[in-house]
């Protein structure tokens, strides 16, 4: 697979095509939405689907640590679909999990939505937000991160939540794929889950975050693909104009 370089406030990150963000210079991985243990959630509620999520989830992650031998691992919240999740891993799963973590020095659940507590009987650390220079690691993006006027913010943001996806033109007609999201200050994570759907980056809740525009990178088998995304005009009534969005 071949990363593409991304700066953010002067720091050289790494856009992996398995959808997860690299920091070379810090040795650190960031990945966001694993959703773990999706699959037994809707079990417990009657609806059943193939129970394997987490295990391949879990083979991903790996295959991405073992290429990146990271000394730090960010995981940006919603690592579990539920704050039960941790408990429900089978011991199969949890051992394929704790080996996955085992070559990494330090490991922080960033905690999300889905999952506000610390996971049960795994290691590492748990916060609302990651800071380490110029960069905030949280769940969701702040909406504030962009104020009004030319003023630019002090620190930079990676965030997850989203599953932003996008669609590119080709000649063959429209290719949706996830995708990161980014401007010259913010970088939003694809969700990483097996199971996980995505919101295209048209919409106000992504596209309202980017109100200079930004570029899409899609995900694609072995390198990523840019993408602009134009500029939101706002209309008289303070409504989003989407017809400007890429």
């Amino acid at each position: 697979m071949m990363a593409a370089p991304f700066h953010l406030l002067g720091e050289r990150l790494m856009l992996d095509p398995a959808g997860v963000l690299a920091w070379p210079s810090r040795r650190l991985l960031a990945v966001a939405d694993l959703h773990l243990e999706k699959g037994s959630h809707f079990a417990r509620r009657g609806h059943f689907v193939p129970p394997y999520d987490t295990r391949e989830t879990i083979a991903r992650l790996a295959s991405a640590l073992r290429r990146h031998a990271p000394k730090r691992l960010l995981l940006l919240g919603d690592s579990f679909h539920d704050a039960e999740g941790s408990a429900r891993l089978s011991a199969e799963d949890r051992a394929l999990l704790l080996h996955a973590l085992a070559g990494v020095e330090e490991v922080v659940w960033v905690l999300g939505n889905h999952d506000p507590t610390p996971p049960e009987g795994l290691p590492g650390v748990a916060c609302d937000e990651f800071r380490d220079g110029p960069l905030r690691f949280r769940h969701e993006a702040d909406p504030a991160l962009h104020g009004p006027g030319p003023r630019r913010p002090l620190h930079g943001e990676v965030s997850g939540h989203f599953h932003p996806k996008a669609t590119m033109p080709t000649r063959a007609g429209g290719v949706c794929r996830p995708c990161f999201a980014a401007d010259a200050h913010r970088l939003i994570l694809p969700s990483f889950g097996a199971y996980t759907g995505g919101l295209n980056v048209c919409d106000p809740a992504i596209a309202g975050l980017f109100p200079r525009g930004g570029r899409a990178f899609l995900l694609g088998r072995d390198r990523v693909y840019a993408m602009p995304m134009a500029p939101v005009r706002r209309m008289a009534r303070g409504e989003i104009d989407l017809t400007s969005v890429t």
